[in-house]
Parts: C-alpha cells; structure tokens; sequence
C-alpha cells in the first residue's frame, strides 16, 4: 500500500472517496427527489411509560471523545431475515457518528444490502471484504470506503462473500478470520458495526467471535419471536468456545406498530422474557426508512426531524451508555 501523502491524527488515513464507483441511481422512479417534509415526533423523557411498557430509564447525553480507539465491535445479528438489521446498521451508525463517535460499518451479508443502503452498487465493485479475507496482497484499508456521513466508513460486500464460507471451512482458525481482518484498523474507530447475513452459518459465527456485544432487531411479530431463543443458544456456545467477553448488548423492537394487538403482545412478552436487555429505544414502522433505501442516505440526514431519526438517536444515546 503507497505511503498517503496527508496522515490524519494518531496516523489515522482516511479512506479515499471512491471515485469511480457507480452509485445506486437515484433517476428510478420509485427514488424520491428531495427529502421529505420533517414531522416533529413527540418527545418523551425519563419516567414516562414507553412503548415497552416500562418507565423510560434515564440516559445522559453522550461525553465527548478526546481521541478515536479503540473499537467496541458489535455485531448486528438475527438469523431470521427482514427484521431491520441493515436498516439498524445503517442508523445506529449514523446516530453514533453525530455523536462524534467514529464507525465503521462492515457489511458482512453477501448480499450486499448495507453497501446498497449507502448508495454503492456492491456488484460493481472490484475489491470487497472477500478480497481482504481471501487475498493476502489485499489490506482492509484499501478497501474502506467514505460514506455520505462524516465519520462513517463502509466495508463493502457482494456476493463473492458467499464462497467464503465454503473456502474457509478448510483453513485454521476458520472462526476468527474476521478479527485478524478488523484487527489492523481497531485502534482508529470508536464503533464497529458488522451486519451479519440472515442465518447462524460460518460467517455469523465469525462475527460472534470477533464482537465485544450482539445487538439483536427483534421485529414485533410472532415468528421472530420463535427464533430468538435458537439464536440466544448459539451466542451461548461461541462464548463458551469462542470468545468469553461475548455479551448481549441488547434486544432492539423494530417495526413496531402500537396501533395493533399482536404487536403489543409480542412486545409484552419480549419485555416478560429478557427484562432490562431490552432497549428503551423501540422503532416504529414507517415509509420513511424504505424512502432512505433508495435515496442511500440514514435516515438521520434523510429526515432529521423524523420519529425514525429520533428513535436511532435515542438508540445511540443507549448504546454507548451501556
């Protein structure tokens, strides 16, 4: 890798602007054109009954950071897909990064739905996190990219990751590939994200043991109910095997709709059977997060004032106070 000719504080480089990366087109007809109309949502403070059913808990503004480093790695996982793990990937992070935090985001899916939530066309895309894996010759630096949110970078993925996890079956300390790969740029981000793909296979497993906590998206619906338990079990067995400083950093309720019965339940019994691991934070269904989708921008920027934007902040303000 070339010498830079512009090292920032701590010998942090900054990752290059990708130039010459298609981006996601925003000429579709379904792309709106401008941000929408903010809606002001209704501001709740501590003591008040939140959609979980309990006093919300009272959490400080963020302290601000001297310097960046090293990372607390947390792993955003559900075997069970569509239940907001990229959409909480994309959000949290940006939520973090307005709170000075520095993030990386790492798409660990081999569908690519976090880089294409940015904005890259991840199958377009000549190097990715399969080339650091797989390719000694490839450093995880040359493969960062800038995201349209300062202090926000993306490790990109496409679908190569998928032979991944059939090619490392064979290597040595198969499960920590993702550690040694992240190892390199720990010290120059306070946060790393990694969206994991929708299943307990290899690649989750990897992210298990290369996390410091597993934020679970809990969708409020019956069936993502039944599989927390096998999920659980599975944080349980890589702590045990693993890596010992595992811990559940919490259970985020997405697409919440408090307007129907079923969500309630399911949200009644979420609190019933994991107590204070649950988030205050609870995040409402609403068209804005398929409109940031397309637009490849958080939530944060897209909207700012939105119910949706709030709630990440919200989200933020939690995590980093645990």
């Amino acid at each position: 890798m070339s010498t830079p000719e512009h090292v920032g504080e701590g010998g942090y480089v900054p990752p290059p602007a990708p130039t010459g990366v298609p981006r996601a087109s925003v000429e579709l007809s379904l792309a709106p054109h401008a941000a929408p109309l903010d809606e002001d949502a209704t501001e709740q403070v501590a003591g008040d009954i939140g959609p979980t059913g309990r006093p919300l808990r009272f959490v400080p503004d963020p302290p601000l950071v001297a310097h960046h480093g090293p990372a607390k790695i947390l792993a955003i996982c559900n075997q069970k897909g569509g239940v907001g793990k990229t959409t909480s990937a994309i959000n949290l992070g940006a939520a973090l990064a307005e709170y000075g935090r520095r993030v990386l985001l790492v798409d660990f899916d081999p569908q690519g739905a976090l880089s294409v939530g940015l904005g890259v066309q991840p199958h377009q895309l000549d190097q990715t996190i399969y080339n650091v894996i797989m390719e000694r010759n490839v450093g995880v630096q040359d493969v960062i990219m800038r995201t349209p949110v300062d202090e926000m970078h993306l490790l990109p993925s496409n679908i190569d990751l998928s032979a991944a996890e059939i090619q490392l079956v064979s290597e040595v300390g198969r499960e920590h590939t993702l550690v040694r790969t992240l190892r390199p740029v720990i010290d120059q981000y306070d946060y790393v994200l990694v969206d994991c793909q929708p299943s307990l296979g290899l690649l989750t497993v990897n992210a298990l043991a290369a996390a410091d906590g597993v934020l679970i998206p809990l969708e409020c619906e019956f069936f993502s109910l039944r599989g927390v338990a096998l999920l659980i079990d599975t944080i349980e067995k890589v702590r045990e095997r693993l890596n010992p400083k595992l811990e559940i950093t919490g259970i985020l309720a997405t697409m919440y709709d408090p307007r129907t019965l079923h969500s309630r339940e399911v949200m009644a019994r979420v609190v019933e059977a994991f107590g204070d691991v649950v988030f205050d934070t609870v995040i409402n269904r609403t068209v804005r997060f398929p409109e940031t989708t397309v637009a490849g921008e958080p939530i944060t920027r897209w909207a700012p004032r939105s119910a949706g934007a709030k709630a990440y902040r919200a989200l933020a303000r939690e995590v980093i106070a645990r």
